[in-house]
């Protein structure tokens, strides 16, 4: 599995990173989805790069000029629900690319809360035999909804490839999507933490994506 880590390339994502991490910023649900949207189109940005693309002539008012498009729409995908902001922010990019959706929670598995599992229970996609897939997910933290999402978007078929976007990693998800994912996955992700603490949540991180999204749930 390739990673790619863009908070070595000095963009704005700095800037939108600095402020979804900040617990003040964090008071306005809006702006805080509107930052994880903007991450998803600089994502996009990046991912679209490495794409296929071949020469077509388009007419002008004046005259026909040759111009790049990319060979094939990809699949954008996200997991619910706190990956919905990322989402909408690369399909403005991908503008004519199909949609594909999973929900994947996480369940504590004792009563310390230190034994996280993770659920799936929805599914929806199009065919993804020899397509590039994208799967955008804020949170890399054990991995486990990266890899549940994976396959479970695979039973429609295998992609030619696939692309994971996180907002934040750890080493210890890293690592387990080394040790899961196929050798075509790409990773791309904007910082790589330090840890996961006893609950399994990001340290220093940012705290439950989902619920600043959307508000807490029971």
């Amino acid at each position: 599995m390739k990673i790619i880590n863009l908070e070595n390339n000095h963009s704005l994502l700095g800037q939108y990173m600095s402020e979804i991490r900040d617990r003040d910023y964090q008071q306005n649900p809006l702006l805080f989805r509107h930052n994880l949207n903007r991450i998803g189109r600089l994502m996009a940005y990046e991912i679209s790069r490495t794409l296929d693309y071949h020469n077509i002539s388009v007419e002008t008012p004046l005259a026909t000029a040759t111009v790049e498009r990319h060979v094939a729409e990809p699949v954008v995908a996200t997991v619910f629900r706190a990956g919905l902001p990322m989402h909408e922010g690369m399909m403005a990019m991908f503008d004519h690319a199909d949609a594909a959706y999973v929900s994947a929670y996480r369940t504590y598995e004792d009563e310390a809360h230190t034994q996280v599992g993770i659920h799936i229970e929805y599914m929806a996609s199009p065919d993804l035999n020899g397509r590039t897939l994208i799967i955008c997910d804020p949170m890399l933290a054990t991995g486990g909804s990266f890899e549940l999402g994976y396959k479970a978007f695979c039973t429609n078929g295998t992609p030619a490839h696939t692309h994971l976007a996180a907002v934040i990693a750890t080493p210890e998800g890293i690592e387990h999507l080394q040790q899961t994912m196929p050798d075509y996955v790409t990773l791309w992700t904007a910082a790589i933490d330090s840890h996961l603490n006893e609950h399994k949540y990001i340290v220093p991180g940012l705290g439950d994506a989902g619920d600043l999204c959307y508000g807490e749930k029971l």
